[in-house]
């Protein structure tokens, strides 16, 4: 896989579609490699028109490590954040907001259409709020303001990320199937057989335990971006699953209301995934907000799927 200089690292991408299409950049989500895009979702969007830039976020996949700021104490950092003293990571979530400007950048894109999930949706926000005439249009998919009060994961979500699996690879695939299950979307299941072939790909490909922690640091150590949101410019839509127990709804209300005009899309059924059954709802929600064919409101409005 091609990697590229950015930042002063380097990350590995892929792009499919044609090089003289509208760009449109995918940026993953916690502990996810380029390929967690569903093929489906990367060709749908290249059959819309887009010429699709996906990568490896820093310290995941096949871009670089940051194995030297060894893996930080979850515990002492949870416990920080509860009496807020600052939390210092090896690097923050605006550096990785960097990294996708760079990888812009490197590949000779000037502007280009922007979606995120989870942790992706919180540097495409950053992206947003820092580099407004690299962006073209905004998509946050399942994530978070990181505003304190906000609910966070379900209490089986939390039990699931907290085990620690013994050190040979089927434990290793047997818990990432265990968290896949925990955080899926209820109305639209994926088979278990199906889930056990994607760990196992993602494990193949690469496999740092200790980059999703410092990820996790990042992200802890970023707080409460409302400010940054509220400067944001690009055209938004945020998407959001009723029933997801990682990122609960409430996450992304507020951060809809937090983005000037943004517009926010809920889906019921749908969790902190990107079902088969979804994709050909989520590929006409972006194609449709690309285009300019929702018209923002100065009040987010809610729009419940059935």
């Amino acid at each position: 896989m091609p990697s590229l200089n950015a930042n002063g690292i380097r990350i590995a991408f892929d792009t499919a579609g044609d090089p003289k299409a509208v760009p449109l950049l995918l940026i993953s989500g916690l502990g996810l490699q380029l390929t967690a895009w569903p093929d489906e979702f990367v060709e749908g969007l290249v059959e819309l028109g887009f010429y699709v830039i996906r990568y490896d976020n820093r310290d995941v996949g096949l871009s670089t490590k940051f194995e030297h700021a060894g893996t930080p104490s979850l515990g002492l950092a949870w416990l920080k954040s509860l009496v807020r003293w600052p939390i210092r990571p090896p690097y923050t979530l605006e550096d990785m907001a960097d990294d996708a400007v760079g990888v812009l950048s490197a590949l000779g894109v000037a502007r280009a259409h922007v979606v995120g999930v989870s942790m992706g949706g919180m540097i495409a926000q950053l992206m947003a709020a820092k580099y407004p005439t690299r962006v073209l249009s905004l998509a946050s998919i399942m994530s978070s303001s990181g505003r304190r009060g906000l609910p966070g994961p379900a209490p089986a979500v939390k039990r699931v990320m907290m085990r620690r699996p013994a050190g040979d690879v089927d434990a290793a695939i047997e818990h990432g199937v265990h968290l896949l299950q925990a955080i899926a979307s209820p109305t639209y299941p994926t088979p278990e057989k199906q889930l056990r072939r994607r760990v196992a790909r993602a494990l193949r490909r690469n496999c740092c335990p200790g980059g999703v922690v410092r990820q996790i640091l990042a992200v802890a150590a970023s707080g409460d971006r409302t400010p940054q949101l509220r400067t944001i410019a690009a055209p938004t839509l945020v998407i959001h699953g009723a029933a997801d127990p990682m990122v609960p709804l409430a996450c992304g209300v507020d951060t809809a209301q937090a983005i000037p005009n943004a517009r926010l899309e809920v889906i019921e059924g749908m969790g902190h995934d990107l079902p088969t059954q979804l994709l050909e709802r989520l590929l006409a929600l972006i194609d449709a907000h690309t285009h300019g064919k929702m018209t923002p409101d100065s009040t987010p409005r809610l729009f419940v799927k059935q």
